[in-house]
């Protein structure tokens, strides 16, 4: 088990690691450097094999339960009546009362939760989001541009540019406020980053994502109570449930949550996948076989698991796998070791573009399951199409560095350097200095 400076550089995603092997009284989920610098899967395959319902204690007043297994995963996330999702949705809330509970549709159980989530549900369908298409292919052609030079680019910093481009546009932010935009909800999501960080600590650099983020918000739905529009914003604010508007508040915290999901998903998966597979055979069998394009994206999606945990508390008191979790104990959900359970997938730390079925939890389970997942998925296929018409040769030329945060499974660094195809040279003239 690593500790801090003692840890390699590069997280290990294969398997490399005994679970007999890993000292799991010395592992401190909650540790943002085990993210980092780490391996959390040996951590959450010997948790399966040895202790799938594990107790963590925290501090002296804190603590919470791991779920590992994949059906036990589905069980948290899916069941409303056992586990309940409106006192806090993420570890940094653990042992706080979420003030977004009942009024966020991430912290809102059902039948509340269904009726919030509807309006966006059928405004986010595939159908819905395909005149979005155009829009999307021309933000990742733009991102991916620097690349057809030929010289070493950061793959991972441009992919964390690409939600920002589908979000805003589906949200009727302008194009000027986007970066700062993807810069708060990087700070949101991995406040212990030193890339993002605050001079105060996590702390402080949530608190400031927060402020940020919501008086942002704010000023947006103030200018859209003067001219609504057709946006989702515009939606948001005449949803309406039970007979009422929601509450500017609601307004706020939906915002937010719609922001945050965004960026927490899609950056991640194209740069995980080409992590594991750029330069090996599994990336050109998938490039050059149209047959495999969904089942790759599906893979990709899998492997990458973006959303490390969910977090739960449970309602009364539950029995799982010999384990009394009692009412009121936080229940943590781990995606990522999910999407690894040896009782699901066959040969799970394989990258399989072929890999059917593949059940994966990368969009969650239930009634909590991502809404924006069509959106994620578009971006995703336009974005892979976009790679493998346009380019060959990949190669990762630098260190791959990955987020300090124990909520999103992401890498922020990887210079790669990638082939421009001569028969799609065209796409980009315009987009490249002469």
């Amino acid at each position: 088990m690593c500790h801090h400076q003692d840890c390699p550089k590069k997280m290990k995603l294969d398997h490399s690691v005994s679970p007999d092997d890993v000292d799991l009284e010395a592992t401190d989920l909650t540790d943002s450097d085990l993210y980092a610098h780490g391996d959390p899967h040996a951590v959450w395959t010997a948790m399966r094999h040895r202790d799938p319902v594990r107790w963590q204690q925290v501090d002296e007043d804190r603590g919470f339960w791991s779920v590992t297994k994949f059906a036990d995963v589905d069980l948290v996330l899916r069941d409303h009546t056992l586990f309940t999702s409106e006192r806090g949705t993420m570890l940094f809330l653990l042992g706080k009362q979420d003030p977004a509970g009942g009024r966020q549709m991430a912290a809102t159980d059902p039948p509340r939760h269904t009726r919030m989530r509807e309006p966006l549900r059928r405004a986010l369908t595939a159908r819905n989001v395909e005149p979005y298409r155009d829009a999307v292919t021309a933000a990742v052609r733009r991102l991916l541009a620097p690349a057809v030079s030929g010289e070493p680019f950061d793959f991972a910093r441009v992919m964390m540019a690409l939600p920002m481009a589908t979000a805003s546009t589906m949200m009727g932010l302008p194009r000027e406020d986007w970066d700062h935009l993807t810069r708060l909800t990087a700070m949101a999501v991995a406040p212990g980053d030193p890339d993002f960080a605050e001079p105060g600590g996590e702390n402080a650099t949530l608190q400031r994502a927060h402020r940020e983020l919501f008086g942002y918000f704010h000023n947006v739905v103030r200018q859209r109570r003067r001219n609504p529009g057709d946006d989702l914003i515009s939606l948001l604010m005449d949803t309406e449930v039970d007979g009422e508007k929601l509450d500017s508040g609601a307004v706020l915290s939906n915002c937010y949550g719609l922001i945050l999901g965004a960026n927490v998903t899609t950056p991640f998966v194209p740069t995980g996948a080409m992590a594991a597979i750029a330069g090996t055979p599994a990336l050109e069998l998938w490039r050059s076989d149209p047959s495999l394009f969904h089942s790759g994206v599906d893979e990709a999606l899998r492997w990458s698991s973006p959303a490390n945990h969910f977090m739960r508390y449970a309602v009364r008191d539950v029995e799982l796998r010999g384990k009394r979790i009692r009412a009121g104990d936080a229940v943590v959900a781990w995606l990522g070791s999910a999407n690894r359970d040896e009782e699901v997938f066959d040969a799970p730390f394989t990258f399989d573009v072929r890999r059917k079925p593949n059940r994966h939890m990368a969009f969650g389970s239930g009634p909590h399951y991502c809404v924006g997942h069509a959106v994620a998925r578009m971006s995703l296929k336009i974005l892979f199409t976009e790679l493998f018409e346009g380019f060959d040769h990949f190669e990762i030329v630098g260190e791959v560095e990955h987020l300090h945060s124990n909520f999103v499974a992401g890498i922020k660094s990887m210079p790669m350097t990638m082939k421009a195809r001569s028969d799609a040279l065209d796409r980009y003239a315009a987009l490249t200095p002469c």
